[in-house]
């Protein structure tokens, strides 16, 4: 017998189905843990899969902080206008928006991807410059600046960010979870902050 209480709580972590999250415990033999990571790889498989389909519905979605001195607008695309008019779908949305106005430093970009080669190689010459000028050595240098790199991109792409409502998952373990959810393809096409006096 599983504990509807271990349901609950791996329903509350990931958001995933009932019968998911019950299938996930049995196949975990009861580690919360495990069922946790089970539900990322079959989510992760499910979006791989439906990576390539056409997002041409979605929503523009907005978010004024409490303070009225950071908004944001963001662009998020789905498959068919009926996800696009569920709560779910439009509550997400909502939580992206959230991200880029609370984040410190607030995202430029939305995935890796979308970061131009120049900005890469000129932000890899600084961190290596760094690294010299503290005197390390040179098989070193390298390290430290793809380490740099990667933090780099956890604070200026928007999937790389940690979830600022739950930080052990990334933004784009959300749109896993969410495409999982859904059935069909998401993709964040676009968003920008404005701040007052920036």
């Amino acid at each position: 017998m599983i504990d509807a209480s271990l349901i609950k709580e791996l329903r509350e972590k990931t958001g995933a189905g009932i019968i998911d999250c019950k299938n996930a415990i049995v196949k975990a033999n009861g580690d919360l843990n495990k069922a946790v990571d089970l539900l990322r790889i079959k989510g992760a498989g499910i979006a791989e899969k439906k990576a390539g389909r056409t997002t041409s519905e979605g929503i523009i979605g907005s978010y004024i902080h409490h303070d009225e001195k950071i908004g944001v607008m963001i662009e998020v695309n789905c498959e068919t206008d009926f996800v696009a008019r569920n709560e779910e779908f439009k509550g997400f949305v909502k939580d992206l928006a959230m991200q880029i106005a609370g984040a410190n430093p607030p995202p430029v970009y939305v995935k890796t991807e979308d970061i131009p080669p120049e900005v890469i190689e000129k932000e890899k010459e600084i961190y290596s410059a760094q690294a010299r000028e503290s005197g390390k050595p040179e098989a070193v240098i390298q390290k430290i600046a793809e380490g740099k790199i990667e933090k780099f991109y956890s604070e200026r792409c928007l999937l790389e960010q940690p979830f600022i409502k739950n930080p052990d998952f990334k933004i784009k373990d959300l749109l896993v979870q969410r495409i999982s959810k859904v059935g069909e393809n998401i993709s964040v096409r676009r968003f920008i902050r404005f701040k007052v006096g920036e």
